[in-house]
C-alpha cells in the first residue's frame, strides 16, 4: 500500500505542480459555460441600425395598424429613457400595392431588395386572415428575410397583427371594444413549487416560485462539472500509461512494484487531481453564490451524492482507460482507443435535456439506473426539482460500485499482461482474452 500512495502522490504532484493545470483550473468553466458567459456579456449588445419593413397586405386591413404600432413602438422603446442612447433599432414601415396579376415576381422584387440591403424583410398578409376559411393559404402570414427563424422583428410583429384583428372581428360583432377592457390584457402562469411541511415544528409552508434557473441551470451546472472531473481525472491515464509503457518507464517501475499496484497508484493520483479541482470550483461556487445573495439556491444536499460518483465514476472509468493505454504501443494506437473508450462519458450529454425535461419518466429512470450513465444521470435527475424516489440513487450508487470493481479486477488483468508486451496491437480479441485469462 505505501508504495501505491508514493505513485500516486508522484502523479499528483506531476499534475498540480504545472501551471497547465493552474490554467486548466481556471479555463475549463469558462470554456464549458463560454456560451452561456457570453450571452450575459453581451445581451444589451444589439444591433441599432434602423429595420426597413415591406408589407404586402392583400387583405386590406392589417397595413396602417402595423405602421401606428411601429410609430409607437418607436417613441417609446428605441432611447433609454435615462441617457437618450439609443439600444434598439428602428422598424420603418413601408406598405406595397399587392400586384394580383403576379404574386411571385413581386416575392422575387422584394427578396432582391432584401439582398441587397434595401430591406431588412418583408411581410405577405393572406386576403383572409380576418376570418380564415378552410384554406390555410387564404390566411397565412408570411415573413421573409434572411434569418428569419432568429428575427425579432418576426417575434414583434405577432403581437400588433393579432390585436388588431381582434379589434375588428369585435367591430364585425356589434361588440364595443371599451365595454370589455380587460380584453387584451395578457395574464402569465407563474410555476411554484408544492406546498410542504416543516418536519420540526409541523407548521405549513408556502409553496416556493420556480424559476428556470433553478430548474435547468442547477443540474446542467451539476452534470458539467461532473463531466470535467472526469475529463481531468481518467481520460487522461489512457495517454499517461501508453508514454510510460513506450518509452520504457514502466519497466523500471514494475522492477519495485507489481503491475497491480503500478495501475492503482495511477488511478488514486487521478482521483485526487479531480478532487482538488472539485473542491475548488465547488467551494468557490458556494462562496460566488453567497455572495450575490443567492444562497438558497445553493443545492448542499447534492455535495455528498456528488463526490460520491465522482470518486467511483474516476476509478471505474480510469481503470478501464489504464488498462486501454497499457495494450497501446504507441501514439497513434492510443488515439484510435481514445473515443470509444470514451463513450460512457460522451453518451449522456446527448440527452441532457430530454432527461432534465422529464426527470421520472421510465427513458430517464433506466439510463441512469445504467452503471456506466449513472454518475452523470443519476446526479442531474437528483439536481432537478421534482427529486427522484429516495432508493433510486442508492440503487445507482450500489451499481456502480459493483461495476467499478468489476473493472478494476479487469484493467488489472489486462494491465499485467499489456504493460509489458512490445508489438502486439490492442485488438478487442485480445484485449478480452487478457481479461479473462489473465
Amino acid at each position: 500500500m505505501r508504495k501505491v500512495i508514493w505513485l500516486a502522490r508522484r502523479e499528483y504532484k506531476a499534475a498540480v505542480r504545472t501551471k497547465g493545470f493552474i490554467i486548466g483550473l481556471v479555463l475549463a468553466p469558462i470554456l464549458m459555460g463560454g456560451s452561456a458567459i457570453g450571452m450575459a456579456l453581451f445581451k444589451d449588445r444589439v444591433d441599432t441600425t434602423d429595420q426597413r419593413l415591406a408589407i404586402v397586405d392583400r387583405s386590406g386591413l392589417v397595413a396602417e395598424a402595423l405602421v401606428e404600432a411601429a410609430e409607437e413602438r418607436n417613441a417609446t422603446n428605441v432611447f433609454d429613457k435615462e441617457t437618450g442612447e439609443k439600444i434598439r433599432p428602428a422598424y420603418e414601415i413601408e406598405i406595397v400595392e399587392p400586384d394580383a396579376a403576379n404574386p411571385m415576381a413581386q416575392r422575387l422584387e422584394l427578396s432582391n431588395g432584401v439582398r441587397d440591403g434595401q430591406l431588412h424583410a418583408f411581410v405577405e398578409i393572406g386576403p383572409s386572415v380576418l376570418h380564415p376559411g378552410e384554406d390555410p393559404e387564404g390566411y397565412r402570414i408570411a415573413y421573409y428575410s434572411k434569418n428569419a427563424a432568429l428575427d425579432d422583428l418576426r417575434r414583434w410583429l405577432v403581437r400588433p397583427i393579432n390585436n388588431n384583428l381582434r379589434r375588428q372581428r369585435l367591430a364585425g360583432a356589434g361588440i364595443d371594444e371599451s365595454a370589455v377592457k380587460d380584453l387584451f390584457t395578457w395574464v402569465d402562469v407563474e410555476g411554484f413549487g408544492l406546498v410542504a411541511v416543516d418536519p420540526e415544528t409541523g407548521e405549513v409552508l408556502d409553496a416556493r416560485q420556480s424559476h428556470e434557473g433553478e430548474a435547468v441551470g442547477i443540474p446542467l451546472i451539476m452534470t458539467m462539472l461532473m463531466f470535467l472531473m472526469i475529463m481531468m481525472g481518467a481520460v487522461p491515464l489512457l495517454q499517461s500509461v501508453m508514454e510510460e509503457k513506450s518509452q520504457r518507464i514502466a519497466e523500471v517501475l514494475l522492477g519495485s512494484i507489481k503491475p497491480f499496484q503500478f495501475m492503482m497508484g495511477k488511478l488514486l493520483g487521478g482521483v485526487a487531481v479531480s478532487l482538488t479541482s472539485a473542491a475548488v470550483y465547488v467551494i468557490g461556487g458556494i462562496i460566488a453564490l453567497r455572495h450575490m445573495g443567492l444562497g438558497e439556491y445553493i443545492p448542499y444536499h447534492l455535495i455528498p451524492w456528488f463526490f460520491a460518483f465522482m470518486l467511483l465514476a474516476i476509478v471505474m472509468i480510469g481503470s478501464m482507460l489504464a488498462a486501454l493505454g497499457a495494450t497501446c504501443n504507441d501514439t497513434k494506437e492510443a488515439q484510435s482507443l481514445t473515443l470509444p473508450a470514451m463513450l460512457p462519458v460522451l453518451l449522456p450529454m446527448f440527452v441532457l435535456v430530454p432527461v432534465v425535461e422529464a426527470p421520472l419518466a421510465p427513458f430517464a429512470t433506466g439510463l441512469s439506473l445504467f452503471p456506466l450513465f449513472t454518475p452523470m444521470l443519476m446526479l442531474l435527475r437528483l439536481s432537478t426539482p421534482a427529486g427522484v424516489p429516495v432508493w433510486q440513487p442508492w440503487i445507482g450508487l450500489v451499481g456502480i460500485l459493483l461495476f467499478t470493481l468489476f473493472f478494476v479486477w479487469a484493467g488489472g488483468r489486462i494491465f499485467r499482461v499489456a504493460i509489458l508486451m512490445q508489438g502486439t496491437p490492442p485488438r478487442l480479441s485480445n484485449i478480452l482474452r487478457w481479461a479473462l485469462r489473465g
